[in-house]
C-alpha cells in the first residue's frame, strides 16, 4: 500500500484532535492538502462537540472548529466590562426553527397557548420561532447585572448563553450591528430554592433523550451545593443553581437576530435576585 494514499490518510486524520491536525498539516504540502479537506474538519468538529448535525453551513469547517474551541464566548466581543466568569456546557442541535425557553425544568413543558410569530413571555416560558437550524454552543456565564431598579440585587447574575456555531464568523456580530433584544421577563416574588432554565427544541420535547433533563436528581446535585450545574442532550440544554436565602428572582429572556428580520442566532436566559 502506498503510504501516501490519500483516502487512508484522510481516515487517519479523522482520529486526530484539532491541534494534532494543524501540526500534521505543517509537515509538508501533501499532508497540508489532505488535512485541509473540509470533510476532515467537519468530522473533527462534530466529533469533539459530540453533535452530529446535517444542516448546511456557510463557512469552512476549519473556521467553525476554531471558533468553537479557541476559548471564545459572547462576552469577549460585547459587554466585556460586565463579565466575571464562565464555563462551557457543550453543544446541541436545533432542527425545527423553533425552541421553547423555560425557567421551569419540571415536565411536562407546555408551549404557551398565546404563542404568535412575535415571542411572548408567559409564566416563565417563551416560544421563539425563526431560529437558525444547526449546531448551537451553550455556555454558562456569570456577569455583573445591568443597571436596574432592583435595590436588593447582589450585583451578579447567571446567564445561560447559547449561540449558533456560525455567529462568531459574522462581521455584523463583531461590529455590534447585531444586538441582543429583550423578549420579556418573569418575576418570582417569593423565596426560591434554585435558579434554573432551559432551551428545548420543540419537536423533541417528549423524546427520551430530552427527558434526562427533567430527571433533576440525576444531575443538579444536593441542595446545599451552590455550584452551578448543567445538562445537555442532543436537542436541549439546561442549567440549575441552588440558592441561599432570598426574596425571589427575576428571569430575563433575550435573543439576537441576524439583522432586523433575520433568523435568531443567539439566546440568553438570565437570573438575578430580587
Amino acid at each position: 500500500m502506498n503510504r501516501y494514499e490519500e483516502d487512508v490518510w484522510t481516515e487517519i486524520a479523522k482520529c486526530l484532535d484539532g491541534k494534532s491536525l494543524i501540526m500534521l498539516a505543517t509537515t509538508c504540502k501533501w499532508f497540508n492538502h489532505v488535512i485541509m479537506e473540509d470533510n476532515v474538519w467537519k468530522y473533527a468538529c462534530q466529533r469533539d462537540l459530540q453533535v452530529f448535525d446535517t444542516a448546511k453551513v456557510a463557512f469552512k469547517w476549519i473556521d467553525l472548529y476554531a471558533a468553537a474551541f479557541d476559548g471564545s464566548h459572547t462576552y469577549m466581543f460585547q459587554q466585556q466590562e460586565k463579565h466575571i466568569d464562565w464555563m462551557r456546557i457543550g453543544a446541541f442541535s436545533i432542527d425545527s426553527h423553533a425552541a421553547l425557553l423555560s425557567e421551569s425544568l419540571v415536565a411536562p413543558l407546555r408551549i404557551p397557548k398565546e404563542a404568535t410569530e412575535q415571542p411572548l413571555v408567559s409564566n416563565g416560558c417563551c416560544l421563539v420561532k425563526n431560529i437558525k437550524n444547526g449546531i448551537w454552543i451553550a455556555d454558562l456565564q456569570l456577569v455583573r447585572c445591568p443597571v436596574c431598579d432592583l435595590h436588593s440585587c447582589d450585583g451578579t447574575m447567571q446567564t445561560l448563553d447559547a449561540r449558533h456555531i456560525e455567529l462568531f464568523l459574522h462581521k455584523d456580530f463583531h461590529d455590534g450591528t447585531w444586538e441582543y433584544e429583550a423578549l420579556g421577563s418573569h418575576d418570582i416574588k417569593k423565596p426560591v430554592d434554585r435558579a434554573s432554565g432551559g432551551i428545548f427544541g420543540v419537536h423533541h420535547l417528549n423524546e427520551e433523550s430530552t427527558s434526562a433533563i427533567f430527571d433533576l436528581k440525576s444531575w443538579v446535585g444536593k441542595s446545599n451545593d451552590w455550584q452551578p450545574k448543567a445538562m445537555i442532550t442532543p436537542y436541549a440544554v439546561a442549567i440549575n443553581t441552588f440558592l441561599q436565602d432570598n426574596e425571589g428572582i427575576q428571569i430575563k429572556f433575550h435573543i439576537m437576530k441576524a439583522g432586523k428580520d433575520g433568523e435568531v442566532v443567539a439566546i440568553r436566559i438570565s437570573h438575578q435576585l430580587l
